[in-house]
C-alpha cells in the first residue's frame, strides 16, 4: 500500500511538471524574433503601415511545433492541437509578417490573455492614438510577461 502511495505520488508531480513544461507561455527570442511584413498586400491606417494577408500553410504550422518541441523541450504535439494556435508574435494587424521568425505555437490559456490586447492595440492604431513602433514594444512585452496585460490593457485603454 506504502508503494501505491509513493507511485502515485511520484506520477501526481510528474503529470503536474509535463503539463507546467508542456507549452511555451510565451515566444522564443531565438526562434521567434518577431519580423515586419515586407511584402504589403496594402496600407494601413494613418500611419500607413505594411499590412500582409494572413499566409501561414500546414507544413510552416507544423515546423514550428515540432521546433518548439525539439529545440526547447515542449510537448506541444503530443497535446490536442485545437488548443493551440499559430501566433503572429508582432500581429498581422501590426504589420507582423508571415515568416516563421515571426510565428510560435500559442496555447488557448496564453491568447485568451493577449488577443484581446492586440485588438484594442491595433484599434488604437486605426484611431491614430498609438504609432507602430509603440504598440509593438507593448505586445511584445505583454506576450512575455503575461501577469502585466492586465494593467497594460488598462493603460492602452485610456489611450
Amino acid at each position: 500500500m506504502k508503494n501505491l502511495f509513493v507511485l502515485c505520488a511520484v506520477l501526481v508531480v510528474s503529470l503536474s511538471s509535463f503539463a507546467q513544461d508542456a507549452y511555451p507561455t510565451g515566444p522564443d527570442s531565438n526562434l521567434t524574433p518577431g519580423a515586419l511584413c515586407n511584402r504589403p498586400t496594402e496600407h494601413r491606417y494613418p500611419e500607413q503601415i505594411n499590412y500582409c494577408e494572413r499566409n501561414v500553410d500546414t507544413q510552416t504550422k507544423k515546423g514550428r511545433f515540432a521546433a518548439y518541441d525539439q529545440q526547447l523541450g515542449f510537448h506541444t504535439r503530443s497535446m490536442n492541437r485545437q488548443d493551440f494556435k499559430i501566433d503572429h508574435y508582432i500581429p498581422l494587424c501590426m504589420g507582423g509578417s508571415n515568416d516563421i521568425k515571426n510565428l510560435w505555437p500559442q496555447y488557448k490559456e496564453v491568447y485568451e490573455i493577449t488577443d484581446p490586447l492586440e485588438g484594442l492595440l491595433c484599434e488604437k492604431m486605426a484611431q491614430g492614438k498609438l504609432l507602430q513602433k509603440d504598440a509593438i514594444q507593448i505586445i511584445m512585452r505583454a506576450k512575455n510577461n503575461l501577469s502585466e496585460v492586465p494593467a497594460i490593457f488598462a493603460r492602452v485603454q485610456d489611450l
